[in-house]
């Protein structure tokens, strides 16, 4: 009597998306959101070395136009784009190039909630590296209100999707594509500062 064969079990990467499947214009919702907590403030000032009393003296911020500590900007702009990595970055991303456009139109609390979404504004292969797109991104937080309380442009080098490393030109410009492969990249060289990517 022969041996019953095992079933073929489908095994799926939880990673993010390649350049392929960025679509420009497209809006990302990251969830669940992020309840920030007054040892969030405390512990990320200080592991910064940001003794800036609007963040960890709760007396002198009481006298302060907010009457209150605000949330330490930088995380709150730390954990807007951490939201995305899951969805957008996760294993796909070879280098953060840069952000700007930074701005926090409104204040954040211990107790808020913060939601983030991303909006894809520019997709393009890379000129200088084979195999690599760059993706300019819109992050935007709210809390649970719905108030804006961060914004950022983010620029990043992310991989092409393994099969098709090798199709297109260098420049062209990339249309979306669905595909559930994952493969590990080879390494390449950095960058170097003044590279134009």
């Amino acid at each position: 009597m022969s041996e019953p064969v095992a079933p073929t079990v489908t095994q799926i990467v939880q990673r993010g998306l390649y350049v392929e499947e960025f679509e420009v214009g497209a809006v990302y919702l990251h969830r669940p959101g992020r309840t920030a907590t007054e040892a969030d403030n405390v512990l990320f000032s200080t592991l910064t070395m940001n003794t800036q009393a609007l963040h960890v003296d709760a007396a002198f911020a009481a006298t302060q136009p907010f009457g209150q500590r605000l949330m330490n900007s930088m995380w709150t702009l730390a954990t807007m784009v951490g939201s995305s990595v899951a969805q957008l970055t996760q294993g796909t991303l070879v280098a953060q190039l840069g952000l700007g456009d930074v701005r926090f139109p409104h204040p954040l609390f211990a107790g808020d909630t913060l939601y983030a979404e991303t909006e894809i504004s520019e997709v393009r292969l890379s000129r200088s590296r084979p195999g690599q797109g760059i993706v300019t991104m819109a992050h935007t937080g709210r809390n649970q209100n719905d108030d804006i309380v961060a914004q950022a442009t983010r620029t990043a080098l992310m991989w092409c999707r393994p099969d098709a490393s090798a199709a297109g030109s260098p420049g062209a410009s990339v249309s979306p594509a669905a595909s559930a492969s994952h493969a590990p990249h080879a390494p390449q060289s950095p960058m170097s500062p003044m590279e134009d990517a």
